[in-house]
């Protein structure tokens, strides 16, 4: 049993830690590998692999996983900052290398092998961006000649514009909207939120406009009719032949003719064999993780630690609810992967990385122990007993 009184790195971590975070952050990452079971088996057998090649690879990374969580977790507010700056420089210059070198899948260059690992640069490049942007917002108010929006601004136009380049849209548009939510959180005049919607609505016209791939997506969702909606089709189906129970685990029939059915899907799959319930209490740990995380925001005193761990947790929760209205067709088809669930080694380092974050600033501040210090309770005058009077 470790005392309170022990004043060491892993003693400090195990009073200071959010305990319920910890143990749903757990609970996801291994609940993505035993859903692996039921999604990715399909898609091997598609591709002319070994059936459980992806469950292999995807439990292969969970160690890591692991000991990226709980190794961040430990970190101090100034090494969060300082190893944010490193990853972001890293990430930076892969994904420069990426346009260049990079594999291209579907149109897209997103890719880049390292070591004979595929490895996705912007995955690693979104929890430093929020940090270094937390960063910059906090410094700002707390010294009126750091240009801290300026320097953010800089930031994200130049993320932006590679990440457009490969081109992933739907990252650039996840971090635009952390981007934008950090700077209503440090209390951005309602003019320049105005300015900032209308950028943003700009930005979408324009990639509507001058981006094939967005517009055919976008028509797809707007008409049916107007092209091949056969995932979407699909995915439907698999919530339909589900239920509310569901068919059973490795019962599953219309995840066979879901091509992503172990990524962007693999939220239907877990409709079709595990049903509704199941769904709606995934729904639920995804809910709750945001609302603890935004809470635990609320009551930092530090104003960095505040709006990174805000950050952090709204870009979890968007990139998760992205992913659920996609398989509801709620919203136009984006490759967005379900955080800890969906199979992919780099959005599980990332998103272990992202819970690190958020564990190591969310941390309770440890109150200093005084051996000589005396408390004095206070007791009403009237309740003082005078000598000599009974």
């Amino acid at each position: 049993m470790v005392s309170r009184a022990d004043r060491g790195v892993l003693a400090e971590w195990l009073w200071t830690v959010d305990h319920i975070l910890l143990a749903l952050f757990v609970l996801l990452m291994i609940g993505g590998v035993v859903l692996s079971f039921a999604a990715s088996p399909p898609v091997a057998e598609r591709i002319g692999v070994e059936s459980y090649y992806f469950v292999k690879r995807q439990a292969m990374f969970l160690p890591l996983a692991v000991v990226v969580l709980f190794g961040v977790s430990l970190m101090s507010p100034r090494m969060v900052r300082r190893g944010a700056l490193l990853l972001f420089c890293v990430s930076l210059a892969l994904l420069v290398a990426t346009l260049f070198v990079g594999a291209e899948v579907k149109g897209a260059r997103r890719w880049i092998n390292i070591a004979g690992f595929s490895v996705q640069p912007s995955e690693f490049l979104k929890p430093a961006f929020v940090v270094l942007v937390a960063f910059l917002l906090s410094e700002s108010g707390r010294r009126r000649e750091v240009p801290g929006m300026v320097l953010s601004a800089l930031l994200f136009a130049m993320c932006a514009a590679l990440l457009v380049a490969q081109p992933d849209f739907g990252q650039t548009m996840l971090i635009g909207l952390v981007w934008g939510g950090l700077f209503f959180m440090n209390g951005l005049p309602w003019i320049a939120i105005i300015g900032l919607g209308g950028v943003g609505v700009a930005g979408l016209a324009s990639a509507y406009f001058l981006l094939p791939h967005v517009t055919t997506r976008v028509n797809r969702f707007l008409d049916p009719e107007s092209g091949d909606t056969y995932q979407i089709d699909r995915a439907r189906e698999a919530f339909l032949s589900g239920g509310w129970f569901g068919k059973g685990p490795g019962e599953g029939i219309v995840k066979r003719g879901l091509p992503d059915s172990h990524t962007d899907f693999i939220f239907a799959v877990v409709a079709e064999e595990f049903g509704i319930i199941v769904c709606m209490l995934l729904v639920s740990i995804f809910a709750f993780i945001i609302l603890r995380g935004l809470r635990n925001a609320g009551r930092d005193q530090d104003a960095f630690s505040r709006l990174a761990t805000a950050g952090l947790t709204i870009m979890f929760g968007l990139q998760a609810t992205i992913n659920l209205m996609v398989n509801l067709n709620l919203m136009p088809a984006k490759g967005m992967t379900l955080p800890f669930i969906s199979y992919g080694g780099s959005s599980l380092l990332s998103t272990a990385l992202t819970a690190g974050f958020i564990l190591a600033l969310s941390r309770r501040k440890p109150r200093p122990l005084h051996s000589d210090s005396v408390t004095v309770a206070r007791v009403p005058t009237s309740q003082l007993i005078q000598p000599g009077i009974q």
